[in-house]
C-alpha cells in the first residue's frame, strides 16, 4: 500500500504566502519560529499558530461571503 500525504497543498503557488501567514500568527500569539526547522517547539505552540490560523481563514471567507 503506498503512502500518500494529506498536507498537500490544494493551490500550490500559495504555499510562500501561508508561510508568511504562519509567522506573522506566531509572533501574535507569542511563539517564536526561526527559519526553517521548528521542530522543536511544543504542541501546546504549535496548536495556538494552527488554532488562530484556522480562525482567521474562517473569519476571511465568512467575511467574503457577506459582501
Amino acid at each position: 500500500m503506498a503512502y500518500s500525504s494529506r498536507n498537500q497543498k490544494v493551490v500550490p503557488a500559495a504555499k510562500d504566502a501561508l508561510n508568511k501567514f504562519k509567522y506573522e500568527v506566531a509572533s501574535e500569539v507569542g511563539v517564536n519560529l526561526k527559519d526553517g526547522y521548528n521542530g522543536d517547539i511544543s504542541a501546546k505552540d504549535a496548536g495556538k499558530i494552527g488554532g488562530q490560523m484556522v480562525r482567521k481563514m474562517i473569519q476571511q471567507a465568512e467575511d467574503n461571503m457577506t459582501k
